[in-house]
């Protein structure tokens, strides 16, 4: 039976999103819906696709709840291709954004708003350039696959690096390396990794670092949608894979240029580890209803 979905359009540095809520849980799209309203021509458009569900009426929820009792909403992300996800770092905060329009929550002044992920509870505050989001701790995952790309003369290694997600991290040499890369094509890992990987292409600024912050242009394929204008986590993964290649005296404040605008990354120490928080604008476009089969 045909039925209307009311959603909201975002976006944070040209990553796009639709929103719903279902608080209840009652409605839960297929993939094959998913892949829909996400489709530039025939649906909205979106590089994903996120419910507002609280955390209670949802089994992934669970865990966020057991973690922090204050998660009491959960980001259900769903990539364009109707494929799950962890989470997404543009996303949380137009999440963010869309639970403060509707109502459903609220950041107090200095605090912050804590929100289930698949990848653990993560907490969204009030930036100067929009929302910041604690994306907890990282790791390298050990794994240094090479990496083709179309376009890309010679397979690179790749440096893994698990922010919640996976990532892979390819150092190119300059910005005409980076503007040649085809990414309508996905790229090819080798060893491919189990739950595939996000992968990101980055080139140093000429100097690195400029009054302290260090500076890097970003191009990514993100796993389940293609080439897309930002990627909150890769931009993550992008900072701290270059950080650790330029070794100890690198620093811990980047500038991320995407070609959807610049996000803000910054690593910092915390009780159980080094975080590491990303932040961005996040803006909600337009409302509408899509009749959906």
């Amino acid at each position: 039976m045909p039925f209307d979905l009311r959603f909201t359009k975002g976006q944070g540095t040209g990553n796009d999103f639709v929103l719903f809520a279902d608080p209840e849980g009652d409605t839960e799209l297929t993939p094959g819906q998913i892949a829909a309203v996400c489709d530039r021509r025939f649906g909205v458009g979106a590089d994903g696709v996120i419910r507002a569900v609280r955390s209670a009426n949802l089994d992934a929820g669970a865990a966020a709840l057991t973690e922090d009792p204050s998660a009491v909403w959960f980001m259900d992300y769903w990539n364009a291709d109707g494929s799950v996800s962890e989470m997404c770092g543009n996303g949380i905060r137009v999440y963010a954004a869309y639970l403060l329009d509707q109502g459903f929550a609220e950041i107090p002044a200095g605090g912050a708003l804590a929100i289930g992920t698949r990848a653990g509870v993560k907490r969204v505050s009030r930036a100067a350039n929009g929302f910041q989001a604690d994306m907890g701790r990282w790791r390298l995952d050990g794994t240094e696959p090479l990496v083709r790309a179309r376009e890309l003369p010679v397979a690179r290694p790749g440096l893994g690096i698990d922010v919640g997600n996976p990532h892979v991290v390819v150092a190119l040499a300059d910005d005409g390396e980076l503007e040649r890369l085809d990414l309508g094509y996905v790229p090819i890992l080798d060893p491919v990794p189990d739950a595939g990987a996000n992968v990101e292409f980055v080139v140093p600024a000429e100097p690195l670092v400029e009054d302290g912050v260090g500076r890097i242009r970003m191009r990514v394929h993100e796993r389940g949608s293609g080439e897309t204008l930002s990627c909150g986590t890769g931009a993550v993964a992008s900072a701290l894979a270059v950080r650790h290649w330029a070794g100890s005296g690198a620093p811990n404040d980047w500038r991320v240029q995407v070609p959807g605008g610049v996000l803000g990354v910054r690593m910092f120490e915390a009780a159980d580890g080094e975080h590491v928080a990303l932040s961005g604008p996040a803006e909600l476009v337009f409302d509408g209803v899509l009749s959906l089969a």
